[in-house]
């Protein structure tokens, strides 16, 4: 039975990329991918191609520099004010992973909340707020995938922009100027779990007072060429077969086409099925990448039922986070068409049984 991955993070990959990175363990032009010294011409060739494709298919400007590191977009959450943080900061509050930033930047200085939507179990992105004109950057997350909100384009800002892109990278076009720094782990649009990516503008660093340990120093980073220490080589090898493959199929523009359709062609089903329930409050705030839903209320006693019956049917990774329950289907750019159409016939079927 063919499988279907919805899965949120570690999540779908494009099946070439899988082949490509496989092979590569075995043979990576006379070694594997595993065992090369970093510091081989034959890995420099691959970060080097990396960062170009990034800049070519982001169409980032001149004075940006692109940044492979560990730790995760989690380990961001104190970078970016270590780096950036002087004084005050404005945050976004959309969910779990923007409360977890405004925790750890809480700890370099003034933090203003500047809008949130925890009211209503962050179901929508909140408008109309003021970002205060002293902070000394704006944080959004643009993607919540336990609650499928997104932030669809570039908002305006009177001070320079920070963003957790970390789920939906790749899947538009994006406006790199209006930012200072871009991050997100690798393992939703990307590559494997193990890389974060880091696109920084180069002015925007060693502007703060305080001392910042050497690891946690994005100029670290910069001058060393994402090479301070042994990178994640592996998953950087990933994320090079995944950016040749976007740009192959037509780059951002065509992920941005796709993940429109795959979002409204499975939005449409859980609009039409009187089973079913978008969870987010409006329609232009639902997320292209990761797609929420619940039982209808006077149906709720079938949603274990509908998740064994799914399950059954090869979908992989559909049950919705823990904080939120119901169904999340995740479907970043490497999803087919065909697998979104699976779930749609799926939820049809149960329908018709009930």
């Amino acid at each position: 039975m063919k499988k279907h991955n919805f899965s949120a993070g570690p999540s779908i990959l494009p099946r070439e990329v899988i082949e490509n990175t496989a092979q590569a363990v075995l043979d990576f032009n006379g070694l594997s991918i595993l065992e090369i010294s970093h510091r081989s011409k034959d890995f420099q060739a691959v970060i080097d191609e990396a960062v170009a494709l990034f800049k070519e298919l982001l169409n980032i400007p001149e004075g940006y520099s692109v940044l492979f590191v560990g730790g995760g977009a989690s380990m961001q959450f104190c970078m970016v004010p270590f780096n950036f943080l002087e004084k005050k900061a404005a945050y976004l509050n959309t969910g779990v992973w923007s409360k977890k930033a405004i925790k750890e930047a809480k700890a370099f200085g003034e933090v203003v909340e500047v809008a949130s939507s925890a009211d209503t179990t962050f179901n929508y992105i909140p408008k109309g707020f003021t970002i205060p004109t002293d902070a000394d950057y704006f944080h959004v997350t643009s993607n919540n995938t336990i609650y499928g909100t997104e932030i669809r384009e570039d908002l305006d800002s009177p001070v320079p922009m920070i963003a957790d892109m970390s789920s939906d990278i790749f899947s538009r076009p994006i406006d790199v100027s209006k930012y200072i720094c871009i991050y997100g782990g690798a393992q939703k649009n990307l590559a494997p779990s193990g890389v974060t990516f880091v696109i920084v503008k180069d002015e925007a660093l060693n502007k703060v007072s305080r001392y910042i340990p050497t690891m946690l120093n994005y100029q670290t980073h910069v001058d060393g060429g994402s090479m301070f220490n042994t990178p994640p080589v592996l998953p950087i090898y990933s994320a090079l077969q995944t950016l040749r493959w976007i740009k192959k199929e037509g780059g951002v523009e065509e992920m941005q086409r796709r993940a429109k359709e795959r979002a409204d062609m499975l939005y449409g089903e859980i609009d039409r099925n009187k089973l079913f329930r978008g969870t987010v409050a409006n329609k232009e705030d639902r997320s292209y990448m990761n797609i929420c839903f619940v039982m209808a209320d006077e149906y709720k006693d079938l949603e274990a039922d509908f998740l064994k019956f799914a399950t059954e049917k090869g979908m992989v990774g559909i049950k919705g986070h823990r904080s939120v329950g119901g169904f999340r289907a995740s479907c970043y750019n490497a999803m087919p068409k065909e697998s979104v159409q699976a779930l749609i016939d799926c939820m049809q079927e149960f329908e018709k049984l009930h």
